[in-house]
This record gives structure tokens, C-alpha cells and sequence, in this order.
């Protein structure tokens, strides 16, 4: 099975072209015969934001110059999350790429003027690498699930210490992640977007069984509050789905910043290792691909690799499947068909279902 394209929106590739290139030759003034070709948008990931690759050529100063680059556009209809942190992907990854504390594509230009394409974007560089795709899962199918369990404990090193590589950038260069004045940052800014989350999602007509089990999820969350809450910048959409590998299955780029905060350093864990217990197995039985770390594994190289404690984890990991709850039921009010019931979701938040 080939990898499908999942875009939440596509458009016109000639049109987008044209409009692009106009757009390109103001922001490089000394470039001659600017083209843009080999338009695409890339297949099995990129569900929440439109996202498509294409190639700029040119010459300057007499030389031919060559840029592969992305655009990411701001979602219109096809809003997954109530918060839209546009501005503040492209900052963070501006932060991330300057300071050299995780791999990211090079932002280049963001616009806001939604004239030009009909929604704000921005453009980075095109990082050249493979990406284990959701859509056919990488784990069953595809360049992964051929590779060597040499090459896939590779690729499960790398991402483990990209992911708590995060956790080394300072604070203080990120503070525009900050949330609302009572809840700026630490867990009660990650709790406050997931309880405005569900209201968003009650407002907006969502089933009312879905709504309810949500409630009690956070209920039962609350009722159980975390000692710890170690500080820290959240990436939001943590697993190796939204990372790239090269052809030595190393980390070429982390991507996907649409979700940042300051929420703590355990966030981004606890998704990871609830992605990889999807993706590969059960945490409590060897993992079906070989070379692919425990959770035991991962979460003991991303201590020794963050300096951080993950104590208390498994509230996180609970609250994962909370927050997937969320975007489960955001994502099957936009297509009109919802991936579980009400006592599938019922089970995995551990509450009363009806």
C-alpha cells in the first residue's frame, strides 16, 4: 500500500505556483529568472496544517542557485486545535534553529497578509530525509518495518535524544509561549488549553456522550494531581512520526511545532511513549519491532540525556490519551466520521461510560 495524501486542504499547484513566485521575488531582490517547480505535498503525514514542498531556482551574481523549501499554511476551515499558534510555531522553530538545541528545518519568511494565498504562511528550508508516515502506520508497512533492527535502534536513539534535547533550551528564550495570566506556564497552562479544549468542542456541537466522558476524564485527572511538574518547552506532538530520518536513519529535522508551550518537561515524554506503545506494542512486552526501545528504555535514556526525573509519569501518559481523546473527536466532527465510540473512549480515560 502507498502512502496517501492527508492534507486537511488542497488547492490549485499551478495557481499556488504563480502566486509564490511573485511573492519569492520580492523577498530575493537579487535574484534572476526565479522559477519554482516539482510542487507536491508530501504523503502519509501532515493532517492539520496544508503543507507542501516545492524547489526554487535562480541565478545571483551569476551563479545558479538551487533551494529546496516547504510552505505551511495556516488551517482555515479545517481548525484541529482552539488555539492557532501560527506566529509562535514559526518563532519557536526561528529559536530552536538559531540556538542549535534541536534539529529543525530553517525558517526563512512568514506572511501575514492572507491576500497572498488566502490564509497567513510561512516557508522554511526543505531538509532532505524519510519521514515514518501514520498513514499506511510505519510499523506495519514501508521503509521502516523493512529496516535492520541495527538501523531501527538507531533511528529509536536518535529521536529519544532529539526529544530530550528540547528539554535544554532556556526558558527565557521562549516566553512568548506563555499562556493566559493565570495560567502562563507549567502544567496549569497545558491543563488550562485541554479543559478549553473541551469547551470549545461542547460549544461547537460536539456528540454529548464524547463530552461528557471528557468531563469525567478530567475529573478523575484532577482528582489525582501530579507532585511533580518538572519545568519545560513543550513541542506538543512529540513521537517519530513528525520527525525525519536520513539515509543513515539519524534525526534529520523535528517538525510539527503547531502545539508549543511552557507546560513541563514530562509532556512530551508521556506522548512519545504512548505513540510508540500504539505504534509498536505494549509497553510491558518486548517491542514486535526489533530495535525499537522500551518504555522502560526510553524513558531512562531521555533522563540521562535531559538531566530531568520522569517520577510520576503515567499521570502524564493518562493525560495523553486525554488530549487524544480531544483531537479524536475535533477530527471527526471535520470529516463527519469518528475513529471510536463511546465505550472505546470510555475505557482508555479509565472512567464510566453513558
Amino acid at each position: 500500500m502507498s502512502d496517501v495524501i492527508v492534507a486537511p486542504e488542497t488547492r490549485d499547484l499551478d495557481d499556488l505556483c504563480a502566486r509564490l513566485t511573485g511573492w519569492l521575488e520580492e523577498r530575493l531582490p537579487q535574484a534572476e529568472g526565479l522559477a519554482l517547480a516539482n510542487f507536491a505535498y508530501p504523503r502519509g503525514a501532515g493532517q492539520s496544517h496544508e503543507t507542501i514542498l516545492f524547489d526554487a531556482c535562480w541565478h545571483e551574481g551569476g551563479a545558479a542557485r538551487h533551494q529546496g523549501c516547504v510552505v505551511r499554511i495556516r488551517p482555515g476551515r479545517f481548525t484541529v486545535f482552539p488555539d492557532t499558534l501560527f506566529d509562535e510555531q514559526y518563532r519557536v522553530m526561528r529559536v530552536l534553529h538559531e540556538g542549535g538545541w534541536v534539529k529543525v528545518a530553517e525558517p526563512l519568511w512568514i506572511e501575514h497578509d492572507p491576500a497572498v494565498l488566502g490564509a497567513p504562511f510561512f516557508v522554511m528550508k526543505k531538509v532532505a530525509g524519510r519521514v515514518p508516515v501514520s498513514i499506511p502506520p510505519y510499523a506495519r508497512t514501508g521503509w521502516v518495518a523493512e529496516a535492520s533492527s541495527d538501523q531501527r535502534r538507531r533511528m529509536w536513539d536518535g529521536a529519544v535524544r532529539q526529544l530530550a534535547a528540547i528539554q535544554h533550551v532556556p526558558l527565557d528564550r521562549v516566553q512568548f509561549l506563555a499562556g493566559p495570566p493565570h495560567a502562563r506556564d507549567g502544567l496549569a497552562q497545558e491543563w488550562d488549553k485541554y479543559t478549553r479544549f473541551v469547551a470549545w468542542l461542547e460549544a461547537d456541537g460536539a456528540p454529548s456522550g464524547f463530552t461528557r466522558i471528557l468531563r469525567r476524564g478530567l475529573d478523575r485527572l484532577e482528582a489525582q494531581w501530579p507532585r511533580h511538574q518538572p519545568e519545560g518547552l513543550v513541542w506538543g506532538d512529540a513521537r517519530m512520526g513528525n520527525m525525519m530520518f536520513d539515509e543513515q536513519f539519524d534525526v534529520a529535522a523535528v517538525m510539527d511545532w503547531e502545539q508549543p508551550s511552557l507546560g513541563g518537561a514530562l509532556h512530551d515524554l508521556a506522548w512519545f511513549t504512548v505513540i510508540c506503545e500504539t505504534m509498536h506494542g505494549a509497553s510491558q512486552l518486548p517491542p514486535p519491532l526489533p530495535g525499537m526501545g522500551t518504555r522502560a528504555q526510553t524513558i531512562a535514556l531521555w533522563e540521562a540525556v535531559s538531566g530531568k526525573s520522569a517520577e510520576g509519569l503515567a499521570w502524564y501518559e493518562d493525560f495523553v490519551h486525554l488530549k487524544m481523546s480531544c483531537t479524536a473527536v475535533r477530527l471527526g466532527m471535520l470529516r463527519g466520521t469518528y475513529m471510536m465510540d463511546e465505550a472505546s473512549m470510555a475505557k482508555r480515560l479509565r472512567v464510566e461510560p453513558g
